[in-house]
């Protein structure tokens, strides 16, 4: 007999080799139709897997991420049982479950697919899933999973049977479907319900252009159809909310061919925004101690080797820039913390300067492979709002406090109200990702959980997630419609402060090394604003929207009155500009609500001869005559509030 720990603290004691799936038929057959998979000693298993010693036991349900996680690793089997089955010959490579849904990536040899097959796939799918076929796991040598591929000729799954070593080596089987896999998967797939496929992309084996580009096809599965349709809608709403879309409309930014794919090209409305943002930031800065500093876009290949970042990321991060001289190494900034603390090097400190905290809005350069560039979400040269912090030991608490602050008031102001934050520590099995030593890295991480948890934040923690040089706290934010999203971070460095050899005399006149926190609230400049592009619609608040107001003359008689009261506002500090084009007023506030401008202020003769002008608010209407002295208090009270100034 074992015994096991259930999450509320019972202890059942079954005999050895009863699974997830019999525990939960105990407690009810309801559970048991339920459960996806299970958690046996922290570890997400197979719910039918037979259970030999005292554990731990969650089950796990598609309210479960880990749950929803299986489920759509044994879907991604299922569309390749169904492809196999349309598709006879295909090769298969990976097929991974991922934040919502699932791929695999295929080589379709002779045959090419489109969207337009898609249904044809799902339909398949669906006939395989009704079978309710067993998912039965199979361990194997390393000698019989080659035999079974060499005699399927998929060279995809034995070029990753090659990297895995014999005894660990597992296969999975559903209906007429055998793939390669460690698991978990569902009890059988007839808990798939509904499912959809979602789009096609190209993908290069491992990642490596000079590979072979295989075809991806994306999807996502349900255990009731509502869901489906749910998620469905979600889809049609992010699609509204594209902060490409929506960049386009809003004259915000673009991209060109000629520059370069991944390198935004901010339009005039974009640069101004951006502009507002970062003044936002530099007065709170101010306010917090931060000097602003400035470094080149460039620096030579030694400050990279010292950091260690060069020897971490090597090509994969790094641009070479050619130079007339031979022996010469430049390379293109991807990160600021290098140049920084050479800033901090280039004259001596003392205890009593400490802290030290250096802010820029310093653009880095890092090259990403071409498929997986998207709009501003991805891109190959953003801003980062940077700052580093040198500190004593002593002093790292109260500093990393005071950046969640910063972070909070951000998230604050911006309507950011849901989010968690993420403890990022290292990878316990494998400690060799990073630099530096044992004891430095638990000063770190204590740090951080006793700050955030001093700061009442909401947290998990994620091994593996740190920094090769230091933990950080990661904040997850969701948008308006559920969507989750890293912005912001926050790091503590006991290494890049050892490896520049940086120092301060202390109290008791001897040489000391200070520790070092990294920090970007926003995280980066374009990562931002497209995601706050998407979370409020393309509706900024009033005091950081390019454009507060349009002035809408009813005919050219009154371009005239129009320009006055456009100059009028722009002497007040309000932005806005005069839509003068020969068209008819119902076009231009159509035209202007598609722009999403705030306030459109509409001028004829009544107007001008009151002073006036009528107003109408975006997504509301009309709110009636208004005169400008008004508007002007009106626009500035509003400005106040959103950012708390009264």
């Amino acid at each position: 007999m074992i015994n096991i720990t259930l999450p509320d603290g019972s202890i059942k004691e079954v005999e050895a080799g009863t699974t997830a799936l019999d525990i939960a038929r105990g407690i009810s057959e309801g559970l048991a139709r339920n459960v996806l998979a299970a958690e046996i000693n922290g570890v997400v298993s197979d719910a039918f897997g037979p259970i030999n010693e005292d554990a731990t036991l969650k089950l796990l349900t598609w309210n479960d991420d880990d749950g929803k996680s299986v489920m759509w690793h044994s879907s991604a089997h299922l569309m390749a049982e169904a492809i196999e089955a349309l598709y006879p010959g295909t090769k298969l490579a990976i097929g991974p479950p991922i934040a919502n849904g699932f791929y695999y990536d295929i080589d379709l040899g002779e045959y090419q697919i489109s969207d337009e097959d898609l249904p044809a796939i799902e339909a398949k799918m669906k006939e395989l899933a009704k079978q309710k076929s067993q998912f039965v796991k199979k361990e194997v040598s390393k000698a019989d999973a080659i035999s079974y591929f060499e005699e399927k000729g998929d060279e995809y799954k034995l070029e990753l049977i090659d990297g895995l070593a014999d005894g660990t080596i597992t296969f999975y089987t559903q209906g007429n479907f055998t793939d390669l896999c460690r698991g978990p998967h569902l009890p059988n797939t007839g808990f798939i319900k509904a499912i959809k496929l979602t789009s096609i992309a190209g993908a290069y084996w491992r990642g490596d252009e000079k590979r072979k580009q295989l075809t991806r096809i994306y999807g996502i599965t349900f255990p009731k159809n509502k869901e489906l349709v749910e998620y469905l809608e979600l889809l049609e709403e992010a699609k509204k909310r594209d902060h490409r879309k929506l960049g386009k409309e809003l004259e915000l930014f673009t991209f060109s061919q000629n520059v370069g794919q991944g390198l935004p090209l901010w339009l005039p409305k974009g640069a101004e925004l951006r502009a507002r943002l970062e003044s936002f930031l530099k007065k709170e800065q101010k306010k917090g101690g931060y000097e602003q500093v400035m470094t080149p876009h460039i620096g030579h290949k030694n400050l990279y080797i010292t950091s260690g970042h060069y020897e971490k990321y090597g090509e994969d991060s790094f641009q070479p820039i050619t130079t007339p001289h031979e022996g010469e190494e430049f390379l293109l900034k991807p990160m600021n913390c290098p140049h920084h603390c050479e800033i901090y090097k280039a004259s001596p400190k003392s205890y009593k300067d400490l802290p030290v905290r250096y802010a820029e809005f310093g653009t880095v350069y890092r090259y990403e492979q071409s498929g997986e560039l998207h709009g501003l979400t991805r891109v190959r040269s953003f801003t980062q709002d940077d700052a580093h912090i040198f500190c004593t030991p002593d002093q790292v608490k109260d500093e990393f406090k005071k950046v969640i602050d910063l972070v909070l008031y951000i998230f604050k102001i911006l309507k950011f109200e849901d989010f968690k934050a993420q403890i990022s520590l290292r990878d316990p099995e494998n400690k060799t990702k990073y630099i530096g030593s044992d004891e430095n890295w638990h000063k770190a991480e204590n740090a951080i959980i006793e700050a955030a948890a001093e700061k009442n934040l909401d947290t998990f923690v994620e091994y593996g997630e740190a920094a090769f040089y230091g933990p950080k706290l990661d904040f997850m934010v969701k948008d308006a419609i559920g969507r989750e999203w890293q912005l912001g971070t926050i790091q503590v460095d006991y290494n890049l402060p050892e490896r520049f050899e940086l120092e301060y005399v202390g109290a008791d006149n001897e040489k000391h090394r200070p520790v070092m926190i990294h920090r970007a609230p926003f995280g980066s400049m374009e990562r931002f604003v497209a995601v706050l592009l998407e979370h409020c619609a393309g509706n900024f608040p009033l005091w950081l929207t390019a454009d507060q107001f349009a002035v809408l003359p009813i005919s050219e008689k009154f371009n005239d009155y129009a320009k006055k009261v456009s100059e009028f506002l722009n002497n007040s500090d309000i932005r806005g500009f005069v839509d003068n084009r020969n068209e008819k007023a119902g076009k231009k506030i159509r035209d202007n609500e598609v722009k999403k401008i705030p306030y459109m202020l509409i001028v004829g003769a009544n107007e001008e001869a009151n002073n006036t002008v009528s107003l109408r608010k975006h997504g509301e209407g009309d709110i009636g005559e208004i005169a400008l002295e008004d508007f002007v208090k009106l626009i500035n009270e509003a400005v106040n509030k959103e950012l708390e100034l009264n």
